[in-house]
């Protein structure tokens, strides 16, 4: 049975409209997933709308780490760097499959960012505040020790690293797993639907929206006791249709990540590394594959389609012979990269790199509530402050009582796995399950890690549904990941499918090129595309295959 689903596409929109909602969320990156997931659980009937796919913006083109902020400590920003190294330790407890833990060395060089003795002062000091539990605790590299973790740093008047945990996670599916336990308690959300205006009051006051259905064109009014927008980099575009886009603004910066094959870039170790223009660079082995990013400059262009340019290329491609000089890398060693963009709040004369990444809460004169900046890793906590916001307003105007947040030991979608101490167990209990289907083991690990308790409806998929497999012409491990996307992931597109419900598309592209066309037409079956959109999440696909691998000017 299709639960969270696009073939109940218009039973969710029955659910939004039928009756005045407590809060109506706009925007489906990781900020309104974890806002809908707090609401929900308080007690308030909750919805939400995205207006392209969950997590397409910001919250699936990160550098993929949930990280304890040690770039932080650099700006001073200690009580930042206390509040996100403990939250991420919560974030990994309730989602073991979908963030696990990964040493970095931060190698230091004669003349960089960098010492021996400042570096062993800022990850003992990060210890102590992100409350680092003792197995992960820092410890420090002699050149030697350093080159043998990693051959391929450079050698030249290399004086040692630290070694520090951080933590790795599908930043994609971390939001998508929210939001499905989200939906799971209650709350009714939705994508491809638009908030094309504000509906108010006599005294002014906000109390619904507009929402077109992307798909269809069709427009209907929400009514909600409570608006928040967490639209991302799309906040100030709502706060102007609000008329409220005043004092603090956003300033978009973009980050850029290229994707390199493992034999290409045979990096076995995770480095955070500092560049000749001093800006910190992640380079990360992933599924066979080595990544690296980010850049981070001022932009000013199409929000929902940030690209990677020339400049950003060449950036990377510098930055990485300049500290794995053996391997030399070159453009044509692209195999796939993404961009996407940061929403911070500006700050007068400071460069990008400068900007905090400090969340703020700004409330209209129509009663609109604004959700600004922030982290992927202090998702939790900023849902805590919005929703304590909306009751605390709740209850000075109706006299309603609502619990406090209940999302601290709450696992989400797919994390019923006994917590990070039980996730290894119940992922070889799996492997085992899935082998005995004749999957590999490595098909079988890569499924748990993807699904986590939620393996078993893909794993009943693979079995059950042989005939399907067959009619669709479909590989029976991609069919089975496919029509589980389709009825429990919300899968619309193509996209959907192929960006953020598998990642493929950054880190097995020529797996997106395999299987593409049979995808396509069994999608356009069962949600009866027209011919028109089609051919348009076709080209859409394919635009981003293009941009994945070739820079614009």
């Amino acid at each position: 049975m299709a639960r969270f689903s696009n073939l109940r596409r218009q039973e969710i929109f029955e659910e939004l409209t039928k009756e005045p909602l407590d809060l109506f969320i706009i925007g489906g990156g990781i900020t309104g997933a974890g806002i809908a997931l707090d609401a929900v659980t308080r007690g308030l009937r909750t919805g939400l709308v995205e207006m392209q796919d969950f997590a397409a913006g910001t919250s699936s083109r990160s550098t993929k780490l949930v990280h304890g902020g040690l770039r932080y400590l650099k700006q001073f920003e200690v009580k930042m760097v206390a509040e996100v190294g403990k939250e991420r330790a919560i974030v990994y407890e309730n989602g073991p499959h979908v963030t696990t833990p990964e040493w970095m060395m931060l190698p230091f060089h004669k003349g960089g960012t960098f010492g021996p003795f400042t570096s062993n002062i800022g990850l003992r000091v990060y210890d102590f505040l992100a409350g680092v539990k003792k197995s992960e605790r820092r410890t420090m590299l002699s050149a030697s020790e350093a080159m043998e973790r990693e051959p391929l740093i450079k050698k030249d008047e290399l004086r040692g690293a630290g070694y520090y945990v951080e933590y790795k996670t599908d930043d994609a599916r971390l939001t998508l797993e929210v939001m499905k336990k989200a939906a799971e308690q209650g709350a009714h959300a939705i994508n491809y639907t638009k908030v094309t205006e504000f509906i108010y009051d006599k005294e002014g006051k906000v109390s619904g929206a507009v929402i077109e259905d992307l798909t269809t064109g069709e427009q209907q009014e929400v009514y909600a006791k409570k608006i928040v927008n967490a639209a991302g980099p799309w906040v100030d575009t709502l706060r102007e249709k609000d008329g409220s886009k005043k004092g603090k603004t956003l300033q978009l910066t973009k980050g850029v990540h290229l994707v390199f094959d493992g034999e290409t870039f045979p990096l076995t170790q995770a480095i955070y590394f500092d560049t000749p223009d001093g800006r910190m660079v992640f380079a990360i082995p992933r599924e066979g594959k080595t990544y690296v990013g980010t850049t981070d400059t001022a932009y000013e262009g199409d929000i929902a389609h940030p690209v990677m340019t020339v400049e950003d290329r060449d950036y990377i491609i510098e930055a990485i012979n300049y500290m794995f000089p053996e391997v030399g890398i070159t453009a044509d060693d692209v195999e796939s990269s993404w961009a996407g963009l940061r929403p911070l709040i500006g700050e007068e004369g400071k460069d990008p790199g400068e900007i905090s990444r400090k969340d703020e809460i700004f409330v209209s004169d129509s009663g609109l509530i604004s959700m600004a900046g922030g982290k992927l890793t202090g998702y939790r906590k900023m849902a805590i402050s919005a929703v304590d916001l909306v009751v605390k307003q709740l209850k000075e105007e109706e006299g309603v009582l609502y619990s406090s947040s209940e999302t601290l030991h709450m696992p989400i979608s797919g994390g019923d796995v006994g917590g990070s101490k039980g996730f290894e167990k119940f992922k070889q209990e799996k492997v085992n399950e899935g082998t005995a289907l004749g999957l590999t083991g490595e098909e079988a690990a890569s499924l748990v890690d993807t699904y986590g308790s939620n393996v078993e409806r893909v794993f009943a998929m693979y079995t059950d549904l042989q005939n399907e497999t067959a009619e669709a012409g479909i590989e029976p491990l991609v069919f089975a990941q496919l029509r589980y996307a389709i009825d429990e992931e919300l899968i619309y597109k193509p996209v959907d499918f192929f960006v953020r419900r598998t990642g493929a598309l950054f880190f097995h592209i020529n797996w997106v090129r395999e299987h593409k066309d049979n995808v396509i037409d069994y999608l356009a079956k069962t949600f009866n595309y027209t011919n028109e959109q089609k051919t348009e999440y076709t080209e859409e696909l394919d635009q981003l295959l293009n941009e994945a691998v070739h820079p614009v000017a």
